[in-house]
């Protein structure tokens, strides 16, 4: 079956965040997310899962343990378990993104205090 943001599952995150699930089983997670502009998510890691980020439109900030990292349309950037990491939409437009998560995410989420 074909998939895409019409048909798949839809959850709302954060400060009215979007995201649809493409793929959402145990061993891989794929998501497309949408962050109004001015928004973000809280810092965190995962115990197990390693993620990638790609850009569809808008330019993400991404910081991974203290370094920013500035992903544009067409770009991306891998997280490795145990990396503390944290995304923003910090421009004046919606920001549009695939997260992979292998395995799995969900429950692999741990909050940092900083």
């Amino acid at each position: 079956m074909k998939i895409s943001k019409s048909n798949a599952e839809h959850y709302i995150w954060g400060d009215n965040c979007d995201g649809w699930y493409l793929v959402n089983n145990n061993d891989l997670s794929i998501i497309h997310e949408r962050m109004p502009q001015n928004t973000l998510e809280v810092r965190h890691y995962h115990n197990h899962s390693q993620q990638f980020f790609f850009v569809l439109s808008g330019t993400a900030t991404l910081e991974v343990d203290g370094t920013i990292i500035e992903l544009n349309s067409q770009e991306g950037f891998e997280v490795p378990p145990l990396v503390p990491h944290q995304m923003f939409n910090k421009s004046n437009q919606n920001l549009e993104f695939i997260v992979t998560s292998q395995p799995n995410s969900k429950g692999d989420r741990v909050l940092t205090s900083e």
